[in-house]
């Protein structure tokens, strides 16, 4: 048996509200929020009295989604700083395609105080790449396809 899909991306936030409206201006859409408790998630994540606003957004092509958690019982536990390099083990960042990559990184800039990881560099003659740090430490990849 082989898996159907990739169906979304888990991070964990401390402010909700701030990393929503930074994805949003990435250019994903806000599929909708919501509280989540009770015994069934308790269940699927193995922590009891869990309670978290969870938020869901998708790629405008509908593809791609990030599930946004903030708990709030129990309180989320941090694993170290924030802005560990990219070689670090475990999940470093999310990559996504944009027509624009220094509009985006402008705008990102201007918007979320976001700061490039390194430089906007050149792949042969197919891609423009970055890597970006945005709210609370989230490192997002941008790639604009050269054509």
């Amino acid at each position: 048996m082989a898996i159907q899909r990739m169906d979304n991306v888990l991070i964990v936030v401390e402010d909700l509200d701030a990393v929503v409206s930074f994805f949003v201006e990435l250019g994903m859409e806000l599929e909708g929020r919501m509280p989540v408790e009770g015994r069934w998630v308790d269940r699927v994540i193995g922590i009891d009295g869990s309670r978290q606003d969870v938020a869901m957004l998708r790629t405008p092509d509908g593809h791609g989604k990030i599930e946004l958690a903030k708990f709030h019982a129990p309180k989320a536990i941090g694993d170290g700083p924030r802005d560990t390099p990219v070689n670090t083990p475990g999940i470093r960042r999310v990559m996504f395609a944009v027509d624009d990559i220094d509009a985006t990184v402008t705008r990102l800039r201007a918007s979320h105080g976001a700061e490039l990881v390194g430089e906007v560099v050149r792949y042969e003659d197919v891609y423009r790449l970055c890597y970006l740090r945005g709210p609370e430490g989230i490192v997002v990849g941008l790639a604009e396809e050269l054509g």
